[in-house]
């Protein structure tokens, strides 16, 4: 039983600390984001980041997100890592209560992966944190809230932070890796060849036919192998994928609403309109306004941060 006159007692350092960010390897903390349940109203579509990951850490509430090639139900204290050039969709909604931290990081170059991965493709995407929830989220809190209130000296501070959040994530993925993985069978493979097939020419025509054209693969059993690895039928798919990389159009361009339309495959504006206004809840001039006048400040941050 301890008594109040115990003492403290220090910790020792036991081994020289590794530093892993060096040479090559020197990444950038792009942006932080703090995710609340009322942003679930007008959700990310199919999207993916093709020079930066995103380490997501699940705070409250709890949803399924499609990453990649299967849905996965996410909770509080799950960490979720977004490799660049994958494909994920949020699928929260206006009824949906869930919160979390995003964090954008490029030019990451670990060993034995590709440039900008913190994983590998095939090891999972969703990681329980468990006794590390506290200290990442006290991380990626003091990254936000720095960044936010533009402290002196934030860049600089929050690049530490990040690389403190990077080496906690490698030790949960570490920690992890005893976990069984599930054994892909045939048609899971199929349906990663329908994705990608999707992935690569979502710009263009697309129906049944010219998929399974493409594969050498019967329309009928497309849709039936894809449906049940996504939850998506094929054009369901293709239609958020459009959709999705709109969404990074109107973010990050200033190119008109009907050029993005034609862009990513829509053959007119007012389908796109139409469509964007069902999937996403509001028009996309609307999208573009909103994201623009909320994140009209980090975007001068997001500046500072990638000079």
């Amino acid at each position: 039983m301890s008594s109040r006159y115990d003492l403290n007692v220090q910790c020792f350092a036991k081994r020289k600390a590794e530093n892993i960010f060096t040479e090559k390897n020197d990444p950038r903390l792009l942006y932080v984001s703090r995710v609340r349940p009322n942003h679930n109203a007008h959700p990310r579509i199919l999207h993916s980041h093709k020079d930066h990951i995103e380490v997501l850490l699940i705070c409250d509430g709890q949803s399924d997100f499609l990453i990649h090639n299967r849905k996965y139900p996410l909770k509080s204290g799950d960490m979720v890592i977004y490799n660049s050039e994958i494909v994920h969709d949020d699928l929260t909604g206006p009824d949906t209560e869930i919160s979390y931290y995003c964090v954008a990081i490029g030019e990451l170059h670990l060993p034995d992966l590709r440039e900008n991965a913190l994983v590998r493709d095939d090891a999972g995407f969703v990681f329980p944190t468990g006794r590390h929830y506290e200290a990442m989220k006290m991380l990626c809190e003091m990254m936000f809230e720095s960044l936010s209130r533009e402290e002196t000296g934030a860049e600089t501070f929050c690049r530490s932070l990040m690389q403190a959040l990077l080496i906690k994530a490698l030790t949960v993925i570490d920690e992890n890796q005893g976990r069984l993985e599930e054994r892909m069978e045939d048609e899971d493979i199929l349906g990663i060849r329908i994705k990608g097939y999707i992935d690569e020419h979502y710009m263009e025509p697309l129906n049944l036919q010219i998929i399974g054209d493409g594969l050498n693969v019967s329309p009928y059993y497309v849709s039936h192998v894809f449906k049940k690895m996504s939850g998506y039928s094929p054009i369901q798919y293709l239609l958020r994928r459009r959709l999705g990389e709109a969404q990074t159009l109107l973010i990050s361009t200033d190119r008109s609403i009907s050029e993005i339309a034609g862009m990513v495959g829509f053959e007119t504006q007012n389908y796109f309109n139409a469509q964007f206004t069902k999937h996403v809840g509001i028009p996309p001039k609307k999208y573009r306004e909103n994201y623009v006048v909320r994140t009209h400040t980090v975007g001068k941050r997001r500046e500072c941060l990638n000079r």
